[in-house]
């Protein structure tokens, strides 16, 4: 059972200015680092996810597509769309007179996207076009898009509020973006069963697929996410603080998975 919690949100005021908040800036060199190991895990990267999270994570890609408010010939993108579960998930939604871009920075996660979309039968598939490209420089106008989708991306992106402004950008008024990763928990047990489940299991399974040095970098991309702001706001209320100041009317954030994910839903 998957438990999802939420509180009322948060929405930018008449005259929203910038607050003080400033998101942290990775060195440059992080974003080569990250797309080097993105490229060598895309081999294993669907089969370790089902293993990892006991195939959970279906359940939430499924509640972020949801959250989107993705429908029928809608003009869509996932972003960071790695193997392209929430694409062909958008695909199933926006139908054959829809359309669904699949960006990512990795040639071999969209290598391994291609594949999968060419050994799937459903027609609504042949609506998925894949892109490689900066989720910092975005290769679309303006309001191009009715949903954007995002699935354990942001947290690996150099610069959040870059990619968050970019989001927005080409995003249509009035339209959403779903969010998904893992949730930085300010509470110390959650935070102390996450680390655990990191050294303990995540990373002895990876081992088995030659991958360790790969995955322990999720400890420290957890800990390097978005977490209190100046108010010493928690995560979620950080995330949410995020979205309001480049410009989204309103911002939730979900915790779902017991608390160790957490999905972002803002509108612009």
């Amino acid at each position: 059972m998957i438990a999802a919690s939420a509180h009322l949100g948060l929405q930018r005021p008449p005259n929203h200015h910038r607050s003080i908040f400033q998101p942290r800036r990775r060195p440059v060199r992080c974003g080569a680092e990250r797309q080097a190991l993105f490229s060598r895990i895309a081999p294993v990267y669907d089969s370790l996810n089902d293993v990892l999270s006991l195939g959970q994570h279906r359940i939430w890609k499924r509640m972020a597509v949801s959250w989107s408010g993705a429908r029928d010939g809608n003009n869509v993108l996932d972003l960071c769309c790695g193997s392209g579960d929430l694409a062909f998930l958008l695909s199933e939604k926006v139908g054959p007179n829809g359309k669904v871009i699949g960006l990512d920075f990795s040639k071999e996660q969209l290598s391994v996207a291609s594949s999968r979309q060419h050994s799937r039968s459903k027609a609504c598939y042949n609506n998925i076009e894949w892109v490689e490209g900066n989720a910092l420089e975005l290769p679309f106008s303006d309001c191009y898009f009715d949903a954007i989708t995002m699935g354990y991306g942001l947290r690996n992106v150099i610069n959040f509020h870059k990619a968050m402004e970019e989001m927005y950008r080409v995003l249509k008024p009035s339209s959403k973006v779903s969010i998904l990763d893992f949730n930085k928990s300010t509470d110390t047990f959650s935070a102390s069963i996450q680390e655990w489940m990191i050294d303990n299991v995540v990373v002895p399974v990876a081992n088995g697929y030659g991958l360790a040095e790969e995955y322990k970098y999720l400890k420290s991309s957890i800990q390097d996410f978005l977490t209190g702001s100046f108010f010493s706001l928690t995560n979620w209320m950080e995330l949410e603080e995020l979205a309001l100041e480049v410009g989204f009317a309103n911002s939730k954030h979900f915790e779902i998975g017991g608390g160790l994910m957490g999905n972002l839903v803002a509108t612009r």
